[in-house]
């Protein structure tokens, strides 16, 4: 069903939906769907435009080919400030061996084409499934058992001081303050600060820094943004240290990273 700003409506809670697994597909012109957490594990694959998808402790920039699991009971929100679509496959979680942690993954071909025939044959499809649609659920649910991670995320710290230096970083990538500066203003030592960067995100600060900047350019980069503008956006002066980067964490180099997915 369209809704009005052209996307497919999800009219139902996915909760109250019997058996799973199940997929459903939405387009949205652009997102701010609100915090809920699911009773099971919800798989997002995005097709077409740039996903951001957060939790209390992280978050995720997902663009095309690529997708998210978040475990069940974990409240999140999804955001998108262009056109954005995908398709959530729920699964309860003892279905089959499914990742502990959520995470972001990349599908390899076998496990995109699987999911768009999931979203093709199964969004409207009633319930219950008929034995050729659960099987080719099954097969899915194989495959994504073995998919690999990829490196799309960025854990957010909980100490409100080590927090209030992340949210001032995400407000403005671009700004060159040393972390002696941001841990002042946050009123801790930046010895202290140091120590509890890498205690609760599992990265120093510089590494933090650097996957808060590549996240950020990959939004950027998703919205049509030039290489060179994306660069500057997030606080490189060398356009050329910025390809570098991106092609060592990503795998390819911003001006063809998104034409390959």
């Amino acid at each position: 069903m369209a809704g009005q700003n052209g996307r497919l409506m999800q009219a139902f809670d996915p909760d109250f939906i019997e058996p799973t697994p199940f997929v459903t597909g939405e387009r949205h012109d652009a997102l701010d769907e609100p915090w809920r957490a699911c009773r099971r594990v919800r798989l997002i694959h995005v097709g077409a435009g740039v996903l951001t998808v957060r939790t209390e402790t992280a978050h995720w920039v997902v663009p095309p080919g690529h997708a998210v699991w978040i475990t069940a009971g974990t409240l999140h929100c999804l955001s998108a400030s262009r056109p954005v679509q995908y398709v959530s496959l729920y699964v309860d979680t003892d279905a089959a061996p499914l990742p502990s942690h959520s995470g972001a993954l990349a599908p390899d071909p076998l496990v995109q084409a699987l999911l768009a025939a999931a979203a093709a044959e199964l969004s409207d499809h009633p319930q219950p499934y008929d034995e050729p649609a659960k099987r080719l659920l099954q097969v899915l649910l194989d495959r994504l058992a073995q998919v690999p991670a990829a490196p799309l995320g960025l854990t957010w710290p909980r100490d409100p001081r080590i927090r209030q230096i992340a949210e001032a970083l995400s407000a403005e990538p671009t700004q060159s303050a040393v972390l002696d500066e941001l841990a002042a203003s946050a009123g801790v030592t930046a010895r202290t600060a140091a120590r509890l960067f890498v205690k609760e995100t599992g990265q120093t600060f510089g590494q933090w820094r650097q996957q808060l900047r590549l996240l950020v350019a990959l939004e950027h980069l998703g919205a049509g943004a030039s290489v060179t503008q994306v660069a500057l956006d997030v606080g490189y002066q060398d356009v050329s240290s910025f390809i570098a980067v991106f092609r060592d964490v990503f795998g390819d180099t911003p001006a063809r990273y998104f034409r390959a997915g």
